[in-house]
């Protein structure tokens, strides 16, 4: 006789007597319920989750800033920690690239400032445990963990050897805040880079990932432009608003194991390409694919307002409900991946040198539809938190960083102060 699926099903029969003992057999192996219960529970126990504690957005070029040479030499990239973990791992990109990227060598330790390391803290990076990799045109690579406890609010130094290679396009931050070191030559272990020269971009790095030492850790990304990236805020201070957020989830108890990953790029827009991929092309990469996201703040639109001031796009045209379908896409996609998304209102711009009559009409009504419109998982108001009560139009000067678009740090601060924390839940 021949199975259904071709082959032959062969029949063997056992003793009464056989079968007798061996169902008696397995009921007495079978587990008592509460001991099955505690054993499941102790073997099905959830490892350590990979959450990000720093982040940033990379993008093709560095708009901002004339790009070093950046082969045959050291890289010290400064980062800075929102959430402290017990190991971690670094994300490097070359998703911009156009050619293989090579790094012949790399490690993590504390940053002692400037171009200085904690020399007691160095770990070399590996890769599937090889201390070099090629990244293809396109893509990232993630280090292998390193036992380093990292504290919260702390600074760490990246540092990598590039050799001599084509790098055509680069993967970079432009407008870091942040002064980042580069020296000819490898010299990725030196306590010092004594011959640095400072660089205000971060080039190639794009995360650092840890595991909390409590099971409910998540990440929250802030998602947009240069408000959000923290344009004219202090440099080396970290204090954009997503910085000043981190302090206040890390303060609070009920949010304390709550990072926060700023995916902010400046001169971003929604719909059009402006500076780097719209906010919907690079919404799986910046947000969706963070380890252990559970929130996302949307801070975005007003760079596609202001492009209606652009004298070299006579023909570009733009409503409030472009903007607010956008938008929308985000909602859906995040919901799609269980995460809780809220909108943040658009802050005053009345000055700034793209400001328009009508793209204020549009602004307002974009800050009608996120308050009322019930389409996000929570609203946060920053437009009333940054602007003049005498005149709504504008920041309140003590906010105002002097270009009337963007906040100094007591306007970030203010940003961050306003947040309810109840969203957090």
């Amino acid at each position: 006789m021949q199975s259904r699926s071709g082959f032959a099903a062969t029949h063997i029969s056992f003793p009464a007597h056989f079968l007798m003992a061996a169902c008696l057999l397995a009921f007495a192996l079978v587990t008592p319920p509460r001991a099955a219960a505690a054993q499941n529970s102790a073997s099905t126990a959830a490892p350590a989750r990979w959450v990000g504690t720093w982040a940033a957005s990379p993008f093709e070029g560095d708009p901002w800033h004339t790009i070093p040479t950046l082969v045959d030499s050291t890289l010290r990239e400064v980062v800075h920690t929102s959430i402290a973990g017990k190991e971690l791992r670094v994300e490097f990109t070359n998703e911009f690239g156009t050619e293989p990227l090579r790094i012949d060598a790399a490690n993590i330790a504390l940053s002692a400032g400037g171009s200085s390391i904690d020399s007691a803290s160095l770990h070399s990076l590996t890769f599937a445990g090889q201390p070099s990799i090629v990244i293809p045109p396109g893509a990232l690579a993630v280090s292998d963990a390193v036992d380093l406890p990292t504290p919260a609010f702390t600074n760490l130094a990246i540092t990598f050897f590039l050799p001599r290679q084509q790098v055509s396009n680069v993967s970079a931050h432009s407008s870091a805040q942040q002064d980042n070191y580069i020296q000819a030559g490898n010299e990725i272990s030196a306590p010092t880079l004594t011959g640095a020269v400072t660089i205000p971009s971060w080039y190639f790095v794009k995360g650092v990932d840890v595991k909390p030492d409590a099971p409910n850790a998540a990440a929250v990304v802030a998602f947009g432009d240069s408000i959000t990236d923290g344009a004219y805020a202090t440099e080396n201070a970290n204090h954009r608003w997503p910085d000043y957020l981190a302090v206040r989830l890390h303060d609070n108890p009920a949010t304390a194991n709550l990072s926060v990953l700023d995916e902010g790029i400046g001169g971003n827009c929604v719909l059009i390409h402006c500076v780097g991929p719209n906010a919907l092309a690079r919404f799986d990469r910046d947000v969706l694919s963070q380890p252990g996201v559970k929130y996302v703040i949307v801070l975005e639109s007003i760079n596609d307002i202001g492009t209606l001031h652009d004298p070299n796009k006579p023909d570009y045209r733009l409503t409030a409900e472009d903007l607010e379908q956008g938008l929308s896409q985000l909602v859906a996609r995040a919901h799609e991946h269980g995460i809780k998304i809220f909108g943040a209102t658009l802050t005053p711009y009345q000055g700034a040198d793209y400001y328009t009559d009508r793209g204020e009409q549009i602004r307002e009504a974009v800050n009608a539809w996120i308050r009322t419109s019930g389409v996000f998982d929570g609203v946060i108001d920053f437009d009333k938190a940054t602007r003049n009560p005498a005149n709504p139009l504008v920041y309140l000067p003590a906010y105002d960083s002097g270009d009337h678009l963007h906040p100094k740090d007591a306007g970030y601060a203010a940003m961050a102060n306003s947040i309810d924390l109840s969203l957090f839940r």
